[in-house]
């Protein structure tokens, strides 16, 4: 298999050696989750399929930012800061890319449709680009924020998007429920990342491993977005950089920029980055 690039402008090409997606709703007793670096590298833990694991011995124009899984799994899309992006797997489309643009604020983050049939791109100053089936709903380029935007998660039924700031304010769009979007008060650290709950409802986690729960707290299924618990005041060896929901989301796993993995919930811990020397910080977690 060969990994794909977004752009003529990305000369990549690299042989598959081996990331606020909304979870599979199948349950699973136990599932894995990949690491992915700013480098492009991918590491597979639990039941994660090794086989998407890609090492660029190339350079990046842009350093990876996030990854996106596809809804069966079987493949993953990586997004780069430039808007580059890379198709990993056998059923990850490539549908086009912001690569080659003259953006006015770097990418921070993706997310996918519900059919994985196309994959919305946001940049640092709310501006939204659209690839495949993925509809245009809106965008904050145009606003006034207090806080550079951080992630992007769709809604359940991919109708629309959140958009989450620093600040912890959240931007919705489309069919995408405001669940308390105002910037969270006191904040020890910058929210970095915004995960969508199958049954409505979205986590907020923040650099320091808080994580802060919005919208129906339902049992399900499916699932709303309950708290498992957080990281918040314990002392981290590096940044908190991503979060992702288990499948039947009664949990979480946060990493950290060393590589670092924490589970809450039924989310079951099946090892970390973090003893592993890499040349790049991780940036994503996804779960299988």
């Amino acid at each position: 298999m060969k990994l794909r690039a977004a752009s003529s402008a990305l000369v990549l090409t690299a042989t598959i050696l081996l990331m606020g997606a909304v979870p599979a709703t199948a349950a699973d007793p136990a599932p894995g989750y990949w690491l992915v670096g700013s480098d492009a590298a991918v590491r597979a833990f639990g039941d994660a399929s090794p086989n998407f694991g890609v090492n660029f011995g190339q350079r990046l124009n842009g350093r990876i930012v996030g990854a996106a899984v596809t809804p069966g799994a079987a493949g993953m899309w990586l997004v780069a800061s430039d808007g580059g992006v890379f198709t990993v797997g056998g059923d990850a489309r490539f549908f086009g890319s912001a690569a080659g643009q003259r953006l006015a604020a770097p990418i921070v983050g993706m997310a996918v449709t519900p059919d994985g049939g196309g994959y919305w791109l946001a940049g640092a100053d709310g501006g939204v680009f659209t690839f495949g089936d993925a509809a245009f709903y809106g965008s904050a380029a145009r606003l006034h924020l207090n806080a550079p935007i951080v992630g992007i998660a769709r809604s359940p039924a991919g109708h629309g998007y959140e958009l989450a700031a620093a600040d912890g304010g959240v931007f919705t769009f489309g069919d995408a429920t405001c669940w308390g979007c105002e910037a969270l008060p006191a904040l020890n650290a910058p929210v970095v990342g915004i995960v969508q709950a199958p049954g409505d409802g979205y986590w907020l986690v923040a650099a320091d491993g808080g994580v802060f729960a919005h919208g129906p707290h339902a049992p399900g299924p499916p699932a709303g977005a309950n708290f498992f618990g957080s990281l918040g005041g314990r002392h981290l060896n590096a940044p908190v950089v991503g979060m992702t929901a288990t499948p039947d989301a009664a949990g979480y796993w946060l990493v950290a920029a060393d590589g670092g993995v924490f589970g809450f919930g039924d989310a079951t811990f099946h090892g970390s980055a973090a003893a592993t020397p890499s040349m790049s910080p991780f940036v994503a977690i996804v779960s299988t």
